[in-house]
């Protein structure tokens, strides 16, 4: 059986996704800095974190807020300078955090200097870096695939006479990985970045980087007569060919991890992505995200879920990776809303949410993710109009749901609910003016809550939800089987309660926790010969939980 001195350093520690926009601004420009981070430390320490993955503070017209880079050997100036991040890089690794960078090798922005070079005509040494394709014969995009980010994938360029393939924004054109000159531009990246430091990497959208043979349109899915590009494109056969190559060029021989971004990897194809025959020391899939929002995450048409939907795929994801690889565990992130709201079919306090929800999350088997805020406990902002949003998606899934006949309000009810902006608001440090993230504007406006829900007040309160993720970090790195032990789904059938067993070498823990907003039952047979080790809800009483109390039994 695996016990905790099996382990590499990435497996025993807690991650922590840090959207450095929206962290701390030490320039009073409203938005955050890399300078920012670095004096954060303490606070991540403070967490169990001990590695901080940073969103891409590269080069870049901020088109999509880092994610269209221009220069990936340069730190784009409102986030500071080189000089910057090698402080941070450095003074991490002093407290034990490492930095993981995160890696957009699907696209680049219109502004880098191989995407200028390349739409200048289709013969110089750049004219094949990027997918083009001829118009249809009357001139029309290539297919009707469909954008992420709404609207055509295909966008037209009148030097070149060709229309290029940009599956997010038409400011991101994408590259084309099968010319392998692109692909080594690409590893020498990372490599700049693991030889200055870096802890690993995280890599953005790599579903979507080898493309089918042949381009063809798709059935529409929408009244707009178009086809997700998401379905024509994404783990096209020979994918994991690329990716191999990928690691052998960058991870193999280092002391770092690979965590990639896959979305629309299922659970029973995980094996050949991690682990011993795969290509990534951990994969983000999202099959748990898109339970609330639904597969075609199509905003104004959201699923309709129920709680055992959720736990069957989380469930299935711990399966998928119980013998081979490791499970990054995250309820939030950058591209998703607040969990508070995500993943509750109810009514209820915020703080006991969180505290329940993460309860499940930092007791699983894997490397959890921490996202900026989730341990204060944040819930989605209540936008007032369209105009409020920067997000890109945000924008195009409220035109879309016009399209499809919602009324403006119906359409904004569901960009509240979804999107992106929701996570971007800015960190809430203190009740100053602007939750102290910055002394001058920020560049989106702070939580209606920052005055109770910031880091300040929640430390000085020994029942918040931050002091709450601090005492199950501390459980987590202390005890062998809340880090390498197996997991075992308990109470698969409830609607009310999410309940497994982490069973190791001499020692055992249970988690319940009570998602709904009613009380409810189990067994108490579950505990028995445990002790409370944690509960959100105070003492409790066995074979019982409170509305969204969540406990932690384990061996004395």
């Amino acid at each position: 059986m695996t016990t905790a001195a099996d382990l590499t350093w990435w497996q025993k520690t807690i991650a922590y996704e840090v959207y450095p926009k929206s962290f701390l601004d030490t320039r009073g420009q409203g938005t955050g800095t890399i300078a920012g981070i670095t004096s954060k430390l303490d606070y991540l320490a403070s967490l169990g974190v001990g590695a901080i993955w940073i969103t891409p503070f590269y080069k870049s017209p901020m088109v999509d807020n880092g994610y269209d880079v221009q220069d990936y050997y340069q730190i784009d100036p409102s986030f500071g300078t080189m000089e910057d991040m090698d402080e941070l890089i450095a003074r991490g690794r002093e407290k034990g955090i490492r930095v993981v960078m995160d890696l957009v090798f699907n696209h680049t922005s219109e502004e880098c200097a191989w995407f200028k070079e390349s739409r200048k005509s289709r013969a110089n040494a750049y004219a094949d870096w990027y997918i083009w394709s001829d118009a249809k014969p009357d001139g029309s995009e290539p297919t009707n695939w469909r954008s992420i980010f709404g609207g055509s994938a295909w966008a037209w360029c009148e030097e070149r006479q060709q229309y290029y393939l940009h599956t997010f924004a038409p400011q991101q054109p994408d590259l084309n990985w099968e010319n392998p000159a692109v692909r080594k531009a690409l590893f020498d990246v990372a490599n700049f970045w693991a030889d200055k430091g870096a802890g690993g990497f995280r890599i953005d959208a790599i579903t979507y980087i080898k493309k089918p043979a042949v381009f063809a349109d798709g059935p529409a899915d929408g009244e707009d007569g178009m086809y997700a590009v998401h379905a024509a494109t994404a783990n096209t056969p020979g994918i994991l060919d690329f990716l191999h190559e990928f690691k052998a060029a960058v991870r193999d021989g280092r002391d770092i991890f690979m965590v990639g971004e896959a979305n629309g990897v299922a659970a029973d194809e995980l094996g050949d992505w991690v682990g011993t025959n795969g290509v990534f020391d951990l994969l983000f899939e999202f099959s748990h995200t898109h339970i609330p929002m639904g597969e075609a995450e199509i905003w104004c048409k959201p699923a309709q879920w129920k709680l055992t939907d959720l736990k069957r795929v989380l469930t299935a994801s711990q399966k998928a990776t119980a013998t081979n690889g490791w499970y990054p565990a995250f309820f939030e992130n950058h591209d998703q809303p607040r969990s508070t709201v995500n993943f509750f079919r109810c009514e209820g306090s915020t703080a006991a949410k969180a505290k329940a929800l993460g309860t499940v999350l930092l007791m699983q088997r894997g490397t959890p993710f921490l996202y900026q805020g989730e341990e204060l406990g944040y819930s989605n902002r209540v936008w007032g109009s369209i105009d409020e949003f920067d997000d890109l998606q945000t924008r195009s899934q409220y035109e879309f749901a016009l399209t499809e006949g919602f009324t403006p309000e119906q359409a904004l009810a569901a960009c509240n609910r979804f999107s992106r902006d929701n996570a971007r608001t800015p960190m809430q440090w203190d009740a100053s003016a602007h939750a102290g993230f910055t002394t001058g504007t920020p560049w989106l406006p702070v939580h209606a809550d920052y005055a109770e829900v910031n880091v300040e007040a929640e430390s000085a309160d020994p029942d918040s939800v931050l002091n709450w993720y601090r005492r199950l970090a501390e459980l987590r790195l202390s005890r062998d089987e809340l880090l390498a032990g197996s997991y075992e789904e308990l109470m698969a059938d409830s609607e009310q309660i999410y309940a497994y067993r982490r069973a190791g070498e001499t020692s055992t823990a249970v988690m319940l926790a009570n998602l709904s907003d009613e009380a409810a039952t189990y067994d108490a047979a579950l505990v028995e010969g445990l002790e409370l080790l944690a509960g959100t809800h105070g003492a409790t009483e066995v074979g019982t939980l409170r509305p969204l109390e969540a406990v932690v039994f384990a061996t004395k």
